[in-house]
């Protein structure tokens, strides 16, 4: 964990605290159904942490798990995320993909409307 220092026309970071991946027993969301940048993660004590924003929060649980599938392999329990942000293959994802699903929205939309402008029989 980083503290953000300004100093003059400088920023500053100073690392506050460290954790180890392999001591991550849980991440916690909190609320999966609102758009909130607060999570619990669980080590040997419950840290409660802030996010810049509900999608870095997002980002960074999805992080944590790629890091832990390539290198630790254990059993992270990831909890009140909504899985299909969470899951990187997923096209809801929000990393780097809004056009995707921009494109994807549009052409639902562009269907939709096609299927309505169609004469019934």
């Amino acid at each position: 964990m980083v503290k953000h220092l300004r100093v003059d026309r400088e920023e500053k970071y100073e690392i506050v605290e460290k954790w180890f991946l392999k001591d991550l027993e849980m991440i916690d969301g909190k609320e999966a159904d609102t758009d909130n940048p607060y999570f619990d993660m669980h080590f040997h004590k419950v840290y409660n942490m802030e996010a810049y924003s509900c999608a870095s929060k997002y980002t960074f649980a999805r992080t944590l798990n790629k890091l832990n599938e390539m290198y630790l392999k254990k059993d992270l329990k990831i909890v009140n995320f909504d899985d299909t942000y969470l899951n990187d293959d997923s096209i809801w994802s929000s990393n780097n993909r809004d056009c995707l699903v921009l494109m994807r929205i549009c052409f639902y939309a562009s269907n939709l409307l096609c299927l309505s402008l169609c004469p019934l029989s």
